[in-house]
Parts: C-alpha cells; sequence; structure tokens
C-alpha cells in the first residue's frame, strides 16, 4: 500500500505568465497537480468541469477581475478553499476579499515557502471534519474547553474575561486564517460593533498578557497588519509563523519608553 502523500489540485488563476511560472515549478516538483487560468471567465469553468483541492487566485486580472471571481467560485463551491493574490500594500483589498468569502490571502512579492505552507494549511482544514461545539481546542501549549469553559497554558488554569475567552475561542476555531477586525468584533460584540477597533485593541492586549510567555513578541496571537488577527496554527513548528506574520499592530498608537 502507498504512503506516498496525496496529491493536491491546485487550480492556479493569474494573468501573469511570470508569476504562474515561478508558482507551478517548485510546486510541481513538490507533487502539486497544477491547471491554470488567465482570466476569472475560464477559472469559473474549469470549477464547474472539474475536481480541485484549493484555488489560488490573483486579485487584479483583466475581464471579470479577481474580486467577481471570488464570488462566483464561493457561490459554486461552499467550503473549496480559496486563497488571494494581492498587492502587498493594498490593506482595502485584503479585508474586502477575506470579508468576501476568501479563506487567505499571500501578498506579492511572496515566498514560495509560505505559499505552499498556506495552500496545505487551507486544504487541511478544509477536509479536517468538523469538529462538535464541545469538542476540545488544542494548538500548542493552549487548550481550550469549551464545555467547562475554560483554558489552560501548559496543563496550567489562565482566568480569562467572558469577551477574551469568546475572542480566543472564535481565532482558535479558526486558527492559521486571518480573521478580519470586522468579523471578529461582530461574532464577539454584535453586527452594529464592526467599526469599534479600539475595542480589539484593547481586549487583545490583555489576552496577549494572559497566554504568551511574551506578550511584546507573541507566538500564539498575531497580528496581520491592517486586516485583523491570527490565531497560529503550529506556532513552534511553523517556520512560517510569528516572525513572518507579527507586523506592528497598526491599530495600537506608539508609545515610546
Amino acid at each position: 500500500m502507498s504512503t506516498s502523500t496525496p496529491v493536491i489540485r491546485l487550480l492556479l488563476v493569474d494573468d501573469e505568465p511570470a508569476i504562474r511560472r515561478a508558482i507551478r515549478t517548485p510546486l510541481t516538483e513538490l507533487g502539486f497537480s497544477i491547471t491554470e487560468a488567465s482570466r476569472g471567465e475560464d477559472a469559473l469553468h474549469l470549477v464547474q468541469s472539474q475536481t480541485f483541492d484549493v484555488v489560488l487566485l490573483d486579485l487584479n486580472m483583466p475581464g471579470i477581475g479577481g474580486m467577481k471571481t471570488l464570488k462566483r467560485l464561493r457561490a459554486q463551491a461552499p467550503r473549496l478553499p480559496i486563497l488571494m493574490l494581492t498587492v502587498r500594500d493594498n490593506e482595502e483589498d485584503k479585508v474586502l476579499a477575506l470579508e468576501s468569502g476568501a479563506d487567505d490571502y499571500i501578498t506579492k512579492p511572496f515566498s514560495i515557502r509560505e505559499c505552499i505552507a498556506r495552500l496545505r494549511s487551507s486544504v487541511r482544514r478544509a477536509q479536517t471534519p468538523e469538529r462538535s461545539e464541545d469538542a476540545p481546542l488544542l494548538i500548542g501549549e493552549i487548550c481550550l474547553l469549551p464545555a467547562r469553559h475554560s483554558v489552560t497554558r501548559a496543563g496550567q488554569p489562565i482566568h480569562l474575561t467572558r469577551k477574551e475567552y469568546d475572542i480566543l475561542k472564535y481565532l482558535m476555531l479558526h486558527a492559521g486564517r486571518s480573521v478580519t477586525y470586522s468579523r471578529l468584533l461582530a461574532a464577539v460584540w454584535g453586527a452594529e460593533y464592526r467599526e469599534e477597533v479600539h475595542y480589539l485593541r484593547t481586549f487583545v492586549h490583555q489576552l496577549r498578557r494572559k497566554i504568551e510567555l511574551d506578550p511584546a513578541r507573541p507566538r500564539y496571537l498575531l497580528n496581520d497588519p491592517y486586516v485583523g488577527y491570527r490565531f497560529a496554527e503550529f506556532p513552534e513548528e511553523d517556520g512560517t509563523g510569528p516572525d513572518a506574520f507579527d507586523a506592528p499592530d497598526p491599530t495600537r498608537p506608539h508609545v515610546s519608553s
């Protein structure tokens, strides 16, 4: 019986041949099966006629464009992981993509290592059976037990307020994904609080003090600049973790000592 890693079927949608080539070559060598499209219209037809494990979709393309393609793909295939390729400085596009159904985003320029890690994580999450509401959440040394409404770090109890617990639970349920400020606010406080980012700044600051060994260099609760927060999926093993994703929080005022 073969024990080789299953082939990941990737639909790569980008109008730039150089970008497609840069992604195709290393991923093919690692066993990915790559199907390419240069326009959103072609991607929609391919998803209707073929089966894919994940889509890597450029945001800025001719034709119907990446955002409309994303929305139509999400309607066609609700559980299909879709990662967006975006320009680094365009935070509004990142937020809009995540709010429109993207599972994650990769910024240009990007590292192939990061790209592969994000793709594999998205596929793994999509293939994981849905957990029950009371199933424990264990990531690194952090364990959250919904049935007991309790949290421990390395077996030691952590005392959280109700809002801190709700934030932590939501982020752990979506570990590895960037959760926008507005989505997290709506989930914890309600839709009318979508713009109250200062709420998050205060609570995340307190939460980091309780769950992180060094709150100034968080390993678990990471910030995606101008977009939202991300709970590290593999805080100890993932080489693309805190150093790669934890840039300064743009919602937090700079304080000099």
